[in-house]
This record gives C-alpha cells, structure tokens and sequence, in this order.
C-alpha cells in the first residue's frame, strides 16, 4: 500500500490516478499512523515552502514522515514535497525543510532570455555510475534526453552530488531528482509526464 499524503498542498488526485495506473493499492491519508504502517509513501506539493511547512505541522505529520523514512521504506517527495526533504529553501522566511537531504533549495535567476518560474517540457539526463548503469531505480529503462514537465521558481542544491538521480538544464545544471537510499525526489511532476512519468512511477511501486 502507497500512502498519498494529503496535507492540503499537493496535487494529490493526479497523482493517486497515475499511480493506479500503474497498478497501485494506495491510501489517500493525513493520518499519522496511516502513513507510519504503508509499505511506500508519496509527498506531493504545489505552493510556497513556508506554508507547506507549517502545514505539515499543524497536523502532526513531520514525526510520522521522519518515521517512515528512518523505517528503510520507500518514499517519494514530488516538486515541492521533494524540496521540503532538504534543510531549507531560499523562499522560506519561517522554516526550515524536513532535513532529511543535506542541501539548500535556490531560486532561479531570470534574465538572458530565462523566464521564471521554469515552466514547461524539458529533457533530463539521468545520473549513471562509471560502469553507465542508472545510479537510482528510479529512473531504470528511462533514456537520456526523455521530456517531464515542469512547473517551478525554486530548484534543489544537494550537499553531496551523490544525491543526484539527474539533471536538467534550465540557465544552469540543476538536480531535478535525487535519491538518498529509500528516499526519492522529483522536482518534475511524473504523473504530467506522459509516458515517461509512468514509466517512473511504475519504477517506484516496483521497489522492494
């Protein structure tokens, strides 16, 4: 069983369909002990940082997610839910991130021709180990040069650039996934992402 968390901020029924598509038992949840007893775990998230934040909060979520991750179980943040997996973000006045990836969020810079928010198709290329096998799971059968869509201002600066599952350039190289033992990260939105976010996703469900 997949949770889905639902804490106000995530677009959350997109996701429950793509995952069912790939042939997904899931839980659309803000239960605490919900999340803590599935197998798996997706953090969506569309909005600001500091609100997701306290969000998250307010309903008691933070310990239950820290829980699920330090449980070895497979968990997934997308767009802003992987964002808040680092230690904080240059849009949050308030707080910090989950801190769960060593790293800063940064924001675009606009000029030279580059609009921000970063809206749109773009191609990744997926991070490989020197024997060119895909360093994540994640991305396993999925070609360099592949489109996913994207919607957002704000990009993830891991620490470590081990963490980095693949990139994208928009201005600059930036990790648009990234994968820490159990714990994934898209900055993309899989479930707009046609055949390729599928592909992804069914990677993720597949995951032992």
């Amino acid at each position: 069983m997949i949770a889905i968390i639902d804490y106000g901020m995530g677009n959350i029924h997109s996701v429950n369909k793509a995952l069912e598509l790939c042939g997904a038992k899931t839980l659309i949840t803000n239960k605490p002990q919900e999340i803590v007893s599935c197998d798996k775990a997706v953090l969506p998230g569309v909005g600001a940082f500091d609100d997701a934040m306290q969000e998250l909060d307010r309903q008691g979520l933070i310990p239950a997610l820290k829980e699920h991750i330090k449980a070895k179980k497979p968990f997934l943040g997308i767009c802003l839910g992987m964002q808040l997996l680092f230690e904080s973000s240059e849009e949050a006045k308030k707080t910090k991130g989950l801190g769960v990836i060593k790293g800063t969020v940064k924001k675009f810079q606009a000029g030279k021709g580059l609009k921000v928010p970063h809206m749109g198709w773009n191609q990744i290329q997926v991070t490989r180990s020197p024997g060119h096998q895909v360093t994540s799971k994640l991305f396993q059968d999925i070609d360099d040069g592949s489109y996913v869509y994207f919607c957002h201002s704000y990009y993830p600066d891991p620490k470590d650039k081990t963490d980095v599952a693949a990139i994208c350039n928009y201005g600059l190289d930036f990790a648009c996934a990234v994968h820490q033992e159990n714990v994934y990260g898209a900055q993309f939105h899989p479930e707009k992402s046609q055949a390729t976010g599928l592909k992804m996703l069914d990677n993720f469900v597949k995951l032992c």
